[in-house]
């Protein structure tokens, strides 16, 4: 079965509007897409989550982000121990932290994370240019330091020890896909993953380089893959409805074929790793036009659970 989980919030990005984004998917028929495909799936709802802007020193809005982030850990952790897979639907990308979290907690190692993403967001406190945490959820994540002293060190290690207490995620198997807005501090960062760029797309195609992916998840030893699709991955032409567009994104047709090939890899008999969850995030209706990115967002997800253009496979 395959259970949605709605966060709507986005008090730690760049603007406001993504908190809105669940209910814009929802709205563009997320549900019946997957009962078309003739899947099971449940939706769970909205996880509780504060818009309420916090003042407070340190890093901006952390408490908030805090409390969103660590409910939504413990109800995609209670997915994943029912054996289903969860659909994590955003608000922004801060959230994918809960999510991801529950995985490395709940898997005795060998997950990786396919990042889909115009931007690596592996910033910490100590290199970020905008402070904002939307930009810091892998480093987090990595159990990287903060590079920053007093409360943002604190609320760092504190934010660490909820989400990774046991187990860090492996940058040596983390995937960037669609990166072309990379701050310098993260470039040596992301070289210890595997980082595939809009360059390498142009160049090389959407075939060759999600094969790679396909080799480096094999090579990395995953087991579980988590992907995290952040809507601005797209060319912000065909997906406007988001806070952080860059130009120069995924057509229509890349981001369905990257889909599409995911999707035949996990289906390949011999195939070592299997899905454990999916966020969708950055959706923001305020920028949107007729809801174009929210049913973006829903198509993209049924290709990815099977939808080709004859049918399921």
């Amino acid at each position: 079965m395959i259970e949605v989980i709605g966060v709507p919030f986005d008090l730690c990005g760049k603007r406001l509007g993504s908190r809105l984004g669940p209910a814009a998917i929802r709205l563009a028929g997320l549900i019946e897409a997957f009962n078309d495909l003739g899947l099971t799936i449940a939706d769970r709802g909205d996880v509780a989550a504060s818009n309420q802007s916090d003042e407070s020193e340190g890093l901006r809005n952390f408490q908030p982000l805090f409390e969103c982030t660590t409910r939504l850990r413990t109800v995609a952790r209670e997915i994943i121990e029912a054996g289903n897979t969860p659909i994590v639907l955003g608000g922004e990308h801060t959230l994918a932290m809960g999510g991801i979290s529950a995985a490395l907690n709940h898997f005795a190692g060998g997950v990786g994370l396919l990042w889909i993403d115009a931007h690596a967001d592996i910033n910490s406190p100590g290199t970020t240019d905008t402070g904002n945490l939307h930009g810091m959820p892998i480093a987090a994540l990595a159990g990287m330091p903060s590079g920053s002293s007093g409360v943002t060190d604190d609320q760092w290690r504190r934010l660490q020890a909820a989400l990774v207490p046991k187990r860090n995620l492996a940058l040596a198997s983390t995937v960037w896909f669609g990166l072309r807005d990379v701050d310098s501090a993260e470039r040596g960062r992301v070289a210890s993953g595997c980082a595939i760029t809009m360059h390498d797309i142009d160049r090389h195609g959407v075939e060759a380089t999600v094969t790679r992916i396909d080799t480096f998840l094999r090579q990395a030893g995953v087991r579980h893959l988590w992907i995290s699709f952040d809507v601005d991955a797209l060319d912000p032409v065909l997906a406007p409805g988001t806070g952080t567009g860059v130009r120069g994104g995924l057509t229509y047709r890349e981001a369905h074929l990257t889909a599409e090939l995911i999707r035949e890899f996990l289906d390949t008999p011999d195939c070592p790793y299997t899905l454990a969850g999916v966020d969708i995030v950055e959706t923001n209706p305020l920028f949107d036009s007729q809801n174009d990115t929210a049913k973006m967002a829903v198509e993209w997800l049924a290709s990815l659970f099977g939808k080709t253009i004859l049918g399921k496979k």
